[in-house]
């Protein structure tokens, strides 16, 4: 495997990469890579530390992959990614058809992602 620890970042049962949003996950390498590609940018931000280390940022809520090439132009890895919120630290309030979510960190403030746009 090509990861050798993916600090914070885990694999849901689809065997894709999970990262919260607005947060930045380490990837450790165990050889190096030349190019890294983001499918869909907007979704997604991945740049190169140094050739064996990865920062993945999650920048909107979505799936997009990660794929990593070496110098040879060989693909290393092709992975799906999937952002989404860190539900450990959420409250959900649901009044009749509304829907809030607060994040809780460690206060609760609405979760300015999903807060509706004002008019």
């Amino acid at each position: 495997m090509l990861l050798a620890c993916a600090t914070g970042v885990k694999a849901d049962d689809e065997g894709m990469m999970r990262v919260f949003l607005n947060q930045a996950k380490v990837l450790k390498l165990d050889q190096p890579v030349s190019k890294v590609i983001v499918g869909n940018a907007a979704v997604a931000d991945a740049t190169v530390a140094d050739p064996r280390t990865i920062v993945l940022t999650g920048k909107a809520f979505g799936t997009t992959n990660l794929v990593l090439l070496d110098s040879d132009g060989n693909a290393l890895l092709d992975e799906r990614i999937l952002v989404s919120i860190d539900e450990g630290n959420t409250v959900r309030v649901f009044r009749q058809t509304d829907r809030t979510v607060l994040s809780c960190t460690p206060t609760c403030e609405e979760h300015q992602a999903l807060a509706p746009a004002s008019p």
